[in-house]
């Protein structure tokens, strides 16, 4: 059988890359255990002694998804110059990551469905790694405004979650509902207001 091929716990990551697979293709409602089980070629004993049930796979594909959002935005930050002043710095990081997040909904609705979705909201894999969650990611941007002096310590409270909830609100809306039909022009267009408003109320 094709489960004499794994070993050393391949199984489980062999499950959780075809969960990641269907959630990429059809975002959580195609994370079914059995199909997983099927496209690996094991029975359902060996499948579940990884994981239980579907919420226990939902989970660790919900870690995955969560984990390469955080990654693209961690990557966007490499792109921001060193050269600005520290306040122009901070501001231009915080707007590279608002913009990955943006990006990576678009590019992997999925995944972006699947790392939010209701179900399965207590990761059962353990938690997104080495500091790549969004929101933590998107806090320190703004510890960083705070350092450089952009924003008060007395305007911080809230902050943080309203602009993420800008962005995500931005991000869903282009993913389903009226904002679904914009082109990539528009939606960069949209995107791009969005971030203004937010650097522009910093102040």
């Amino acid at each position: 059988m094709a489960s004499a091929s794994y070993h050393h716990g391949n199984l489980r990551q062999a499950l959780l890359d075809h969960g990641v697979a269907l959630a990429r293709a059809g975002g959580p409602d195609a994370v079914v255990l059995r199909d997983v089980q099927r496209l690996a070629g094991v029975s359902n004993s060996a499948a579940y002694r990884h994981y239980a049930d579907r919420h226990a796979l939902l989970g660790a594909v919900k870690v995955y998804a969560m984990t390469q959002l955080g990654t693209t935005m961690i990557d966007a930050l490499e792109w921001v110059s060193d050269g600005d002043s520290r306040s122009e710095r901070a501001l231009n990081r915080l707007r590279a990551t608002g913009q990955a997040y943006v990006d990576f909904a678009v590019a992997e609705p999925g995944l972006f469905r699947t790392a939010f979705a209701p179900e399965g909201i207590e990761p059962l894999d353990g938690p997104v790694p080495d500091g790549r969650h969004p929101f933590q990611i998107l806090r320190g941007c703004v510890d960083e405004l705070v350092a450089a002096g952009v924003l008060t310590k007395a305007r911080r409270d809230g902050f943080d979650e309203a602009a993420w909830a800008a962005v995500h609100g931005a991000a869903t809306l282009f993913l389903e509902g009226p904002l679904a039909t914009a082109g990539a022009e528009r939606r960069q267009l949209i995107t791009d207001r969005l971030l203004d408003v937010i650097g522009d109320g910093i102040h």
